[in-house]
């Protein structure tokens, strides 16, 4: 039984190697190397190691280590949310973003790494994001933001 770090060493490997662009795909690779995990374990997994989705060679959504810690600005996270945006509603000191299915995880680590943001936090489904301000005029702001 491999523990946690040498599961997470061998995911950074997979991901390094192949275009993983599912959490079934990524569950395949290590399951092909004898490594059976479930899909809430490979779903902690990629929260814990931080992946992200980006654009991969041939232009499909792949994961990825992070890099450095880059400095993300409003524009480049609208930039962005342009490709997968759906729509965007709020409700007092909350913000409901709805994206592409997939993508809600990407979008919300970014926000998530704002820097000087008034957002609380966010919580992510498959294609809907959560964003929790502290107020109702933080939120109005932060929509205003959002939209551009």
């Amino acid at each position: 039984m491999l523990t946690k770090e040498e599961r997470h060493a061998r995911i950074k490997q997979i991901v390094g190697q192949f275009a993983v662009e599912t959490q079934e795909d990524l569950q395949k690779h290590l399951g092909d190397e004898g490594i059976s995990v479930t899909q809430a374990t490979i779903s902690r997994d990629i929260k814990e190691l931080q992946l992200t989705k980006v654009v991969g060679p041939t232009g499909r959504y792949i994961y990825a280590l992070p890099t450095t810690s880059p400095v993300y600005t409003i524009d480049g996270v609208r930039h962005r949310l342009m490709e997968v945006f759906v729509s965007l509603a709020r409700a007092q000191n909350m913000l409901v973003l709805k994206v592409l299915p997939g993508h809600a995880h990407s979008i919300a680590w970014l926000l998530d790494n704002l820097p000087d943001s008034d957002l609380l936090g966010t919580l992510a489904g498959d294609d809907t994001v959560l964003l929790i301000l502290p107020d109702n005029p933080s939120a109005q702001q932060f929509e205003g933001l959002l939209r551009g």
